[in-house]
């Protein structure tokens, strides 16, 4: 070992191959350790988007499915209410129920008892699948008392329409099992009293392979559960509706799990770090709205960390190899440059000993050569992170462009896009078409029919892009959940803007027309928020509808919304539309404008509201002549018979 150490202390290059080792290893260390800590940072994030994103589009799908089943039921109401005097009616009315909702496992459509007197006590029309086709039959009778049942009762004593806790059915046809949930609404006789119940189911065996199909991670799972806590959806089928979350902490004590259970159970999103089953996991929940339900994804962090703890154990012996293999070439390389310095040492020491007739050693300084050398090294560098910047900003601007196009389908996705939208409607004519200026807009129209009110909105949210995009989904969404009670246009712009108005920090603001019409009578309610004023069509004449200067939503939130009246709208069409029509700009910025799009209105009768539509979205396509959109461009036409 001195003998080593002698060597090293009489050596040059050994000296300075160690320095640079450990100077490279301190180096390595450091970077390493910076790249490691970030990297796991960049994972955490990564797994946090992944998840979020999944569990929001699987909520998302659950949410869909849900108000599918919600609108199907709805349309069924008062078509059953139509046929209360003809009770053999009601089971194609149930049998078309299934074939028009695929997502339904089965329709019931029960009565009170002695309702119709020539049925006896018992008679619920129920419909459901056999063998792959819809069957229908009487499901009432001494064995299955059908008003004790909780799908009949909750709805009769809340008197409103409810979901059901999920329960196993029994199929009757074959003896077979069933987990399903039931959305229940009461019907009403013709004298108001209460008549039965409209009950539409889904299978819940369905709606968890759905669930549990989409996986952020290969061993991530899913887990739902209802309002008591109980498992919906577990890989583990031996624990569904018999056991809850809360079940294995009652032997031994687990506060995160209670925790979530918690979370869950109060209707809260987010996610939770924990441990469970001896395996360290990330948890992603959210809430299913109006159910009471709660969804959460299960990811262990083996399968998020694995391949990053293998990179780092490759990577750390990697640099340990590196190190000492750059020992080694650098011994070799200071050695094998200092050796004209070493024969000038030999050849200084001979003179030393008198030997003068020696020479002194020419010595080639190789400096031209290390600043080529240099020159080129940093042009390598250079290119080489030139070359990696550049496939960095292409891969972002290739993620963003694809984000963008699918927050674009999810858009036009939200709005209704099947016309005619109610086919079994003869009396109502309605198109509807938007075009977003940009990938995203913040352009939308909705409508629906209850209790056999049209309800429907036009609105265009100021910005564009992403911003406008998002405030136009939860505008759009809190009109199809505040009109739901039926309220009148300038009630349900009035709950809109105090729920938006609080909130707009970024002074953001909606304008709307929102509008009700009686089918029956033709009376047409209407509030108009700061919207373009529509134009009807009085004797094949257009004029722009009087309405009163109320403000955008989202301006004030104590502003008192004024609604209006027109009696009769029948065979009166009307246009309603976004400012991206009339202030439509061509390559000169001139605007198409009001009086234009009158003369557009005016030029030709028109057979359809599709007609009028589509006659006006050319028009303005052909006026701007491949000019870039400056808005966005929504119009929706209606006509009442």
């Amino acid at each position: 070992m001195k003998a080593l150490f002698d060597r090293i202390r009489h050596s040059l290059s050994a000296r300075l191959g160690i320095w640079i080792a450990i100077f490279a290893a301190v180096i390595f260390m450091l970077a390493l350790g910076y790249m490691f800590v970030e990297a796991r940072r960049a994972v955490n994030r990564e797994v946090v988007n992944r998840a979020t994103q999944v569990l929001d589009n699987t909520v998302l799908r659950v949410n869909s499915i849900l108000d599918d089943v919600t609108i199907a039921a709805d349309n069924l109401d008062w078509l059953v209410y139509r046929n209360l005097d003809n009770p053999e009616a009601m089971f194609d009315l149930a049998r078309n129920e299934l074939l028009n909702n695929p997502v339904l496992n089965g329709c019931s459509i029960a009565f009170e008892p002695y309702y119709f007197k020539e049925k006896g006590e018992y008679f619920s029309a129920y419909a459901g699948y056999e063998d792959g086709s819809v069957a229908t039959e009487q499901e009432g009778n001494e064995g299955y008392q059908y008003f004790y049942m909780d799908w009949y009762l909750q709805p009769k004593l809340l008197n409103q329409p409810c979901w059901t806790e999920p329960y196993i059915d029994v199929d009757i046809t074959d003896d077979t099992y069933n987990t399903i949930t039931s959305y229940c609404k009461p019907l009403t006789a013709f004298d108001g009293s209460f008549a039965g119940v409209v009950s539409v189911d889904i299978s819940l065996s369905w709606l968890s392979e759905m669930i549990s199909s989409v996986k952020p991670y290969p061993n991530s799972y899913s887990i739902m559960v209802g309002r008591g806590g109980a498992y919906l959806v577990h890989p583990d089928t031996t624990k569904l509706l018999y056991q809850t979350i809360f079940t294995d902490t009652l032997l031994k004590p687990d506060p995160d799990i209670t925790a979530l259970g918690h979370a869950m159970l109060n209707g809260e999103s987010g996610m939770k770090q924990m441990r469970i089953n001896g395996t360290d996991n990330f948890v992603f929940y959210e809430p299913v709205k109006e159910t009471g339900w709660s969804v959460a994804i299960v990811c262990p962090q083996r399968d998020i960390f694995g391949g990053y703890n293998r990179l780092r154990r490759i990577v750390w012996a990697i640099a340990l190899f590196g190190v000492l293999l750059l020992l080694f070439v650098t011994r070799r390389v200071i050695a094998s440059e200092l050796e004209p310095l070493k024969r000038l040492a030999r050849q200084a020491d001979l003179i030393s000993a008198g030997d003068f007739e020696g020479t002194l050693p020419e010595v080639k300084s190789p400096d031209e050569i290390g600043q080529l050398t240099s020159s080129f090294g940093h042009m390598q560098h250079s290119l080489v992170s030139y070359i990696d910047e550049l496939t960095r900003s292409t891969a972002n601007r290739e993620r963003i462009e694809g984000e963008l196009r699918i927050a674009r389908n999810i858009q036009m996705a939200m709005v209704p896009s099947v016309f005619p939208p109610f086919p079994e409607r003869k009396d109502i004519d309605l198109f509807a078409a938007m075009t977003p200026a940009k990938e995203v807009g913040g352009d939308f129209y909705d409508y629906f029919i209850l209790k056999n009110k049209l309800y429907f909105c036009i609105a265009d949210v100021s910005g564009k892009g992403i911003p406008g995009s998002l405030l136009m989904a939860v505008s759009k969404n809190l009109f199809r959940v505040v009109a739901q009670p039926g309220l009148l246009p300038a009630q349900i712009a009035r709950q809109i803007n105090e729920t938006v108005a609080p909130e707009n920090e970024q002074m953001m603001f909606v304008t709307m027309f929102i509008g009700r019409v009686d089918l029956t009578t033709g009376r047409l309610d209407y509030c108009n928020c700061g919207h373009n004023p529509p134009v009807i069509m009085i004797e094949g004449k257009s004029h722009f509808l009087d309405v009163k200067p109320n403000t955008p939503l989202g301006v004030c939130a104590e502003w008192v919304f004024e609604g209006e009246y027109i009696e009769d709208i029948r065979h009166q069409p009307i246009l309603f539309y976004t400012d991206g029509l009339n202030e439509a700009e061509n390559i000169h910025h001139e605007q198409f404008g009001n009086d234009r799009m009158l003369a557009v209105v005016d030029s030709a009768p028109f057979s359809s509201a599709q007609e009028l539509v589509e006659r006006l979205t050319g028009a303005v396509a052909t006026f701007v002549d491949g000019a870039e959109a400056s808005d966005d461009l929504t119009l929706l036409c209606l006509k009442i018979d």
